[in-house]
């Protein structure tokens, strides 16, 4: 089985709070992706809680954001009925999503893992990585044209580290 795993494809990170033009830009190329995907398509949803301004990641990042049941915390509308399955995820990485991936491995083989989503740089990296460590032998790959970071530099330079850490970036610049 394939997955593509769709990474925090939120209002918050699109529009919202910490949107930007690059990651407006990708969501025609996320859409198509996700509708001539054959397999399994799972999304990811970056949620805090109303604390979050007291939490380290609220004081290292101090812009309250996808806030459970918030507008900002819905994934894009252009997107919206796309995922088999949601994931809410309160860090970075979810080791939930690689804990189930792990389990699907052990029922049928996972033929390949393909991350698109936001933002390459924190949390698409964090997620690559840690299906890669559960995951060793199954190929895991980025597609940068369905991704976009905090900044352009910041995007490239996680594109880079995860080809350094073998994992396989396709449509780059």
């Amino acid at each position: 089985m394939k997955y593509l795993i769709v990474v925090d494809m939120q209002t918050d990170f699109v529009s919202g709070a910490l949107g930007t033009k690059e990651a407006q830009a990708i969501v025609g190329n996320v859409k198509e992706k996700i509708a001539s995907f054959e397999g399994r398509v799972i999304f990811t949803r970056d949620t805090h809680e109303e604390n979050y301004m007291t939490t380290q990641e609220g004081r290292n990042l101090p812009v309250p954001h996808c806030i459970r049941g918030t507008d900002g915390w819905q994934i894009v509308p252009e997107l919206t009925g796309m995922a088999e399955e949601i994931i809410d995820k309160p860090t970075f990485g979810s080791t939930s999503l690689a804990a189930l991936l792990a389990q699907e491995n052990e029922k049928e083989a996972v033929e390949s893992v393909e991350l698109i989503g936001l933002c390459t740089d924190i949390c698409v990296i964090s997620n690559a990585l840690l299906i890669k460590a559960q995951l060793p032998e199954v190929p895991v790959s980025v597609d940068a044209a369905c991704c976009a970071g905090v900044t352009p530099e910041s995007h490239n330079n996680a594109l880079a580290a995860m080809k350094m850490c073998q994992i396989a970036v396709k449509n780059e610049k």
